[in-house]
């Protein structure tokens, strides 16, 4: 890849992958793929979920409500989750699959209590930048390809918020799991396509 492209890695974490909080469904086997992917790109990114342990995106801070439900908050509906991600423990760790050692940039996101961030751009309030773009462009990189978890949420969100921004954006597909919650992989993969996100495979950027 040229020096204008990135790797942007989505929350490649214990908690998102099986044994975890947040387990998604075969997350760990993209590991090795993203390991190979990663030599490809003078560029690497990772994100990192990092909630505080009362984060209001937490279904334990709602009384009555359970992990997957919905609440209105400011900004919109909001999905519940099970704890997951909490700043400095187990869970919110890279998989020990993933070679974090190529990243040049480790952004964390949802440290805010009050908004959840799905996006690697924004939170969900859709305001609240997170300096990814600034970073971006200072250093020229205006092609970003996405791997990670998950494919439905944070990979979609951060995906699809690139291509408002003005990235040339593609996804990983094979180097991606997804929740699948109610529907959501196949509504996302459709609103991506919409958007002009590129849906692609390892193989395609390997054999380059």
């Amino acid at each position: 890849m040229t020096d204008a492209a990135a790797l942007l890695i989505i929350d490649c974490q214990r908690d998102f992958c099986p044994g975890g909080a947040l387990a998604v469904t075969g997350g760990h086997e993209i590991m090795p793929l993203i390991h190979d992917l990663q030599s490809r790109f003078a560029h690497v990114i990772l994100t990192q979920d990092w909630h505080p342990a009362d984060h209001s995106s937490f279904a334990s801070q709602h009384k009555g409500l359970a992990a997957f439900q919905t609440v209105a908050m400011d900004y919109g509906l909001q999905v519940l989750w099970p704890d997951h991600c909490v700043q400095g423990s187990r869970g919110a760790e890279f998989h020990e699959g993933l070679d974090t050692t190529r990243a040049e940039l480790i952004l964390r996101k949802g440290y805010a209590r009050g908004v959840d961030s799905y996006s690697a751009f924004f939170e969900n309030d859709k305001r609240t930048r997170t300096g990814l773009e600034g970073y971006l462009r200072e250093r020229g990189i205006g092609t970003l390809y996405l791997c990670g978890l998950a494919t439905d949420y944070c990979v979609a969100f951060s995906a699809l918020d690139a291509r408002k921004l003005g990235f040339e954006t593609h996804v990983v597909m094979d180097a991606c799991r997804a929740i699948d919650l109610n529907g959501s992989l196949a509504a996302q993969m459709q609103a991506m396509r919409q958007a002009g996100v590129g849906l692609i495979n390892c193989g395609e950027i390997l054999r380059r």
